[in-house]
C-alpha cells in the first residue's frame, strides 16, 4: 500500500473506545469469550443473550465507558442485520418453497434413479451439495435424513457409507458457500467481494467434499457399521402432494442466485469499467439481494404452482419460513455487535500488530481463531462472526482474492471438531441412532477433515493467486 492509502485508512478507522494496553485488551478478549462459552455451555443460555452479555463484559474489562460499549454493540448489531438479514430471510423462504413443494424430493429421486452401486455415495454428496445451497444446515439434515435412511435400508448399504457424504455436502456448503449466514457475515465484516468469495468457495468446496464425503465414508463405514433405524424415518413432504415440480425447473431455481452472482463477478473481471452499461446491469442483477429475490419470485412459478399451491397458500408458507430464522438473525446480529465491540475496543488493531510481530500468516491466524472459538462454543456461526470481527483489520491491505480467501479460512476453521457442545452433534447422533463414541468417530472426524482440508486448500491458493 502507498503511504497515502495507509494514511487514508487510518483516518477512516474508528476511534478506539478505550486506551488499554495489549495485556489488558488480551485479558478482556479472553474474558469476553470465556463468558460467552460459559453461558452457552454451562448455563445453556441462548447464544444471542450470551453474545450480548459477553460484549458488555469485554468492554467493561477493557476499561471502556459502558455507554460507548452499548453504542458499539448496537451499531454492530444494526449494520450486520442490515447487511445480511434480508439475505437470510430470502434464503429461508427459498428453502421452505423447495421443501414444501416437493422440489427437493424431485431432485433427490431423479439423481438416485440414475445412480446405483458404487456411485451411490457420490450421488448422495451431489444431492446434499445442490439441496444445501439455499438451506440452513439443520433444515438440510431434516430434509435429507429420510432419503439417507431409505436408501441405506432399501439398497442394503452401510448407513455411514451413505450418510457421511450427505452430511459432508451439507456441512461444506454451510461453512464455505454464500448465501449461508456464516459466510455472509464474514463477507460483510471483512468487506470481501461476494462473487469472488462464492467462486473461490465453490473451488475449495469441491475437493473438500470429495475427500470428507465419499472417500472418508469408506473408513467411517468400517469403524461404525450400523443399520438404518426404522423408527427415525419421517414422512417426506411430497408424500402429501398429488404432483410436484420438474427436476430441471427445480435445479434452475436453486442455482439461479449462484448463476447471477457468478455472472456479476465474471463481468466485473472482464469489463472492469464502473461506467459501462453492461457492468452496471450485472452489478444490480448480481447483487445478493436481487439474485435471491429473483430466485424466490421464479420459485413461485417453477416450484409452488406446479405443486398445486394456490395464491392463498403462498403467504402462509412465507410466514412459516420466517419464524424459525428469528433465532439465527438474533445470533448473527449479536455476533455483529460483539465484532464491533472488539474493533472499537482496539482489539482488531492489537491482532493486526501481534500478527506482524509473530509473523503468522493472516489466513492461518484467522483459521486458528475460528477453530478455538468453535471448540469452545460449539457454534459454527458464533465462531465465524467472532473470528471475522477479530481479523477484520487484517483485510485492510489485502487484494480482492486474498480477502475472499480470508472469509474461507474463517469458514473452514468454524467447522472444526463438532462435539458435545454442538447442537448439530446431537441432531446427527439421534437421527442415525448412534452412540456418542460412534458419532465422534464418524461425524466429528468428518468435520475435522473438512476444516483441515479446506484450510489447507485456502493456504495453497493464497500462494498462487
Amino acid at each position: 500500500m502507498t503511504r497515502l492509502s495507509v494514511e487514508m485508512l487510518a483516518a477512516d478507522a474508528p476511534e478506539p473506545i478505550t486506551s488499554a494496553g495489549h495485556a489488558q485488551l488480551g485479558i478482556a478478549v479472553l474474558a469476553g469469550i470465556a463468558v460467552i462459552v460459559l453461558l452457552i455451555t454451562k448455563f445453556k443460555l441462548h447464544a444471542f443473550l450470551a453474545l450480548t452479555i459477553g460484549s458488555l463484559a469485554l468492554g467493561a474489562i477493557a476499561g471502556a465507558p459502558l455507554d460507548k460499549v452499548l453504542t458499539s454493540f448496537s451499531t454492530g448489531l444494526g449494520s450486520t442485520v442490515a447487511g445480511v438479514g434480508v439475505l437470510i430471510a430470502l434464503g429461508a423462504i427459498l428453502g421452505k418453497m423447495l421443501a414444501d413443494s416437493g422440489g427437493a424430493d424431485q431432485v433427490v429421486d431423479t439423481i438416485l434413479a440414475k445412480a446405483g452401486g458404487r456411485s451411490m455415495p457420490w450421488a448422495m454428496v451431489l444431492i446434499a451439495s445442490v439441496i444445501g445451497l439455499p438451506l440452513f444446515f439443520e433444515v438440510g439434515i431434516v430434509l435429507l435424513i429420510p432419503v439417507v435412511l431409505m436408501v441405506a435400508k432399501r439398497g442394503n448399504y452401510s448407513l455411514m457409507r451413505i450418510g457421511v457424504p450427505a452430511l459432508a455436502g451439507l456441512s461444506v456448503m454451510h461453512g464455505l458457500v454464500p448465501p449461508h449466514p456464516g459466510p455472509l457475515v464474514a463477507i460483510d465484516a471483512v468487506k470481501a467481494d461476494l462473487g469472488m468469495t462464492l467462486a473461490l468457495g465453490v473451488l475449495v468446496a469441491i475437493p473438500t467434499v470429495i475427500i470428507a464425503g465419499p472417500l472418508f465414508s469408506k473408513y467411517a463405514a468400517r469403524w461404525v457399521d450400523v443399520p438404518a433405524p426404522d423408527k427415525m424415518i419421517p414422512q417426506r413432504a411430497s408424500e402429501e402432494l398429488d404432483k410436484r415440480p420438474g427436476f430441471g425447473a427445480t435445479l434452475f431455481t436453486v442455482l439461479l442466485p449462484v448463476i447471477l452472482m457468478l455472472a456479476k463477478a465474471l463481468v466485473d473481471i472482464v469489463v472492469d469499467d464502473p461506467e459501462n452499461l453492461v457492468q452496471r446491469v450485472f452489478d444490480v442483477i448480481g447483487a445478493p439481494m436481487i439474485a435471491l429475490l429473483a430466485s424466490v419470485l421464479v420459485g413461485i412459478f417453477t416450484l409452488l404452482r406446479p405443486a398445486g399451491f394456490s395464491k392463498e397458500r403462498i403467504s402462509p408458507l412465507v410466514e412459516k419460513s420466517l419464524g424459525p430464522i428469528a433465532g439465527i438473525l438474533l445470533i448473527v446480529g449479536a455476533g455483529g455487535g460483539f465484532k464491533q465491540t472488539l474493533i472499537d475496543s482496539g482489539v482488531g488493531q492489537m491482532v493486526l500488530e501481534i500478527s506482524e510481530d509473530w509473523s503468522i500468516p493472516a489466513l492461518l491466524l484467522a483459521w486458528l481463531i475460528a477453530v478455538a472459538i468453535r471448540l469452545a462454543t460449539g457454534s459454527a456461526t458464533v465462531a465465524t462472526v467472532s473470528a471475522a470481527g477479530l481479523v477484520a483489520p487484517l483485510a485492510a491491505d489485502m487484494s480482492t482474492t486474498h480477502t475472499a480467501l480470508l472469509v474461507l479460512a474463517i469458514g473452514a476453521g468454524s467447522l472444526f471438531l463438532s462435539h458435545v457442545n454442538d447442537a448439530g452433534f446431537w441432531l446427527v447422533k439421534e437421527y442415525f441412532g448412534l452412540s456418542v463414541g460412534q458419532n465422534l468417530k464418524t461425524w466429528s472426524v468428518m468435520e475435522c477433515i473438512i476444516s483441515v482440508v479446506a484450510g489447507g486448500i485456502v493456504l495453497l491458493l493464497s500462494l498462487v493467486i
